[in-house]
């Protein structure tokens, strides 16, 4: 495909934005009901005054006693975000890990999230295991710290809520299409509203058509390329006045090269070019995710609410692999593995809450009482190949393997279930005083590596020294069963029997909302500890996992979102991270990977004229250890990235153009993953940063 330079797409937006401002001269002076506005203005769009995944309901932020971000759909769209971690790069407490094998991994509070337990989406758990959709998204909900009590297993970092576009009876029809200097393509439609004339029956429906072309390369000059395609469509209608019901449908298709990433030296600088991808062009990961279910709000009465819900995710995935390691600088080679591997992932989940309001010994109480249910089953069929020694300069590449139906092995299924039962109370004493207590019953079922259950507290104490404020003290807890895993070696395979993880936090902060609830101000200072730990490192090309000791965090958060002035928006965040193991047989001391101990984030908005906004970002990551030794430090990074929109209305049609410039000043800097040197062989998967990236866009919505 071919590739748009700078210069181009510079001279496309300024050829689509010339017109657009000749018609928009001419539609004011028609008819000043034709004001030019930039699509999504509204008074206070950076702001979100609930977080639905905090409390499982609609209760505002200050009687939230939690640290809670929420990124809304105008912020994700601004920068026109394409996966989760352009999202949450918003969120100074969220790092980036590795991004090998066509899916991101974050850590939160510097706890890495699982993909089984680390996510939800509108409440329920969900399999992250792949570059989520975010086009179908209205917000992302950062709920920070553990929330076991109200969704069972979980690290005690916190998870990431996705919550979903809505059906609208207010019809909508958008269409948009961007373009990179890479080349890369994504076409968009956003439909909704009323199928009935009352609006009784409404839907929602997402269509995305992505190709994507990496700035890296493979040795032997070929292109990383990404094909993914999206269909979503919820349907939502009212029973009478009593209850609601929706049913949803959504499928992912992505397709694309293996990038396994960098390896660094004992410098922490990158071996090699920057730009070179050491997987074999052959390599690809083809991923086919569905999910569809169904939810219903009965409406009991005027304080009372049921809210039922089920989903089934099916993923299937096909990774031909070429697992590139044991590099010899020394030498210039390394070794790859041909691997064929295909998965079958299926996750069932349900819920019901009732929730409502009860009046008893002088305080109002504001009552949840609820259920969930996971149902985890796994599949995998795979084959391995012969071990190849190639050269770094690509002059030796082995072809694509073709495995035989002998060479593949079937792995037994894994299986396991679990639910829990919850209640949770918010009290109101009076104006100034809110006490939150919460309970949790959990039970697992895992008949191959053996049943457990749990009983979880949470307890939050609010206090309101004046109507738009408050101060908040929590303790919550989180566990993680660990199961039985089996870790192979040269001397055959070794069966290991593990604890559940079990994590406790402290967290004390304030909310504050000025300039008339435009704009929230808050921040909280933390103490996590976390025992069991569980780690899997890879010793001499073989993945061993050990468990022991203790891993405490402790660290301080601030932010600022919502409107400054009249013209000024504004995202902000820091935070500040202690981490380290407390004891530990092998790394007491040390400093887990990928926990800088400063991180920061900016997104600005500034409204030049009522058409006319420019965005201005900055994103800071202090030093962080790229091995769980401390003995490479990736260096720390200002990334700067900068945004122009205009928006125009024609004939009732609303439309805007875009240009935003990621990494301005072109920083060369480090993501996340590891690296690790060991008698000369070097081993890694470091993503590296995007360099320069131009990005245009229009959209129009009829």
């Amino acid at each position: 495909m071919m590739k748009l330079s700078p210069l181009f797409s510079a001279m496309l937006m300024a050829g689509l934005c010339a017109p657009a401002s000749a018609l928009a001269v001419e539609s004011n002076e028609q008819s000043a009901d034709e004001t030019l506005i930039v699509r999504g203005n509204s008074f206070d769009d950076y702001k979100v005054d609930n977080a639905s995944g905090a409390m499982r309901g609609d209760i505002p932020l200050l009687e939230t006693p939690q640290s809670v971000t929420v990124i809304p759909e105008i912020v994700i769209d601004e920068q026109l975000a394409t996966s989760l971690s352009r999202v949450l790069v918003n969120d100074a407490s969220v790092t980036g890990g590795s991004q090998k094998w066509n899916r991101e991994v974050f850590s939160l509070r510097g706890f890495e999230l699982d993909s089984g337990n680390g996510y939800l989406r509108d409440g329920m758990q969900h399999w992250s295991h792949y570059v989520q959709p975010i086009e179908i998204l209205e917000r992302v909900e950062v709920l920070k710290g553990p929330s076991s009590m109200l969704y069972g297993q979980s690290n005690p970092g916190g998870l990431i809520n996705m919550v979903t576009k809505k059906p609208t009876v207010e019809r909508i029809f958008d269409i948009g299409f961007d373009v990179d200097d890479n080349g890369s393509t994504r076409y968009q439609i956003d439909a909704g509203g009323a199928l009935v004339e009352s609006g009784a029956l409404r839907y929602r429906a997402v269509g995305v058509k992505q190709d994507t072309v990496e700035a890296r390369e493979y040795t032997n000059g070929d292109e990383r390329e990404r094909d993914r395609w999206l269909g979503s469509l919820i349907v939502e209608g009212d029973i009478s006045s009593w209850a609601t019901l929706s049913v949803h449908y959504d499928k992912t298709s992505d397709k694309a090269g293996i990038d396994r990433g960098a390896i660094l030296d004992a410098n922490g600088d990158v071996v090699g070019d920057r730009d070179t991808i050491w997987d074999m062009p052959w390599a690809f990961i083809d991923n086919n995710i569905e999910n569809y279910g169904a939810n219903l709000n009965l409406y009991l009465g005027s304080n009372w609410e049921a809210k039922l819900g089920f989903n089934q995710q099916n993923y299937d995935r096909q990774r031909l692999d070429s697992l590139p390691g044991d590099h010899n600088v020394a030498e210039g080679t390394y070794v790859v593995q041909e691997y064929d591997r295909l998965d079958d992932w299926e996750f069932t989940t349900a819920y019901m809450d009732f929730s409502g309001l009860v009046q008893a010994m002088g305080m109002d109480h504001q009552i949840l009482f609820g259920a969930n249910y996971l149902e985890y089953s796994y599949q995998r069929i795979l084959a391995r190949g012969d071990k190849i020694t190639v050269s770094n300069d690509g002059s030796n590449l082995p072809n694509a393997p073709v495995f035989g139906a002998d060479d593949y092995k079937v792995y037994d299924p894994s299986t396991y279930d679990y639910y829990g039962i919850y209640l949770q109370d918010l009290m109101t004493i009076n104006e100034s005083w809110q006490v939150l207590l919460g309970l949790r019953y959990d039970k697992l079922n895992d008949e191959a590596n053996g049943d457990s259950d749990s009983l979880l507290p949470k307890v939050g104490l609010i206090y309101h020294p004046a109507p738009n404020a408050s101060v908040y003290l929590n303790y919550s807890q989180s566990f993680v069963p660990q199961g039985t895993v089996i870790n192979e070696g040269p001397n055959g395979d070794e069966e290991l029997n593990l604890d559940p993880e079990m994590g406790t936090q402290w967290e004390l902060g304030y909310k504050w909302e000025l300039f008339d609830q435009r704009l929230m101000l808050s921040g909280a200072v933390f103490d996590i500890l976390k025992d069991n730990i569980t780690i899997t490192e890879n010793v001499d090309g073989w993945d061993l996992t050990t468990q022991g000791g203790e891993q405490r965090h402790r660290g301080l958060e601030m932010a600022a979102q919502g409107q400054v002035s009249e013209d000024l928006f504004l995202m902000a965040s820091m935070m500040y991270l202690d981490a380290n193991y407390e004891t530990h047989d092998k790394y007491q001391d040390k400093t887990p990977v990928d926990a800088p101990e400063w991180t920061a984030s900016l997104w600005s908005r500034y409204m030049m004229t009522e058409s006319l906004a420019l965005n201005a970002g900055l994103f800071y990551e202090g030093d962080r250890f790229a091995d769980a030794e401390n003995t490479i430090v990736k260096d720390g990074y200002v990334r700067v990235d900068a945004g122009l929109s205009y928006g125009m209305k024609v004939a009732n049609t609303d439309m805007d153009f875009r240009l935003n410039v990621e990494n301005l000043f072109d920083k060369e800097y480090l993501g996340g993953g590891t690296s690790s040197i060991k008698d000369g062989i070097y081993n890694g998967d470091v993503a590296i940063g995007n360099g320069r990236t131009f990005r245009a866009s229009v959209q129009v919505a009829f």
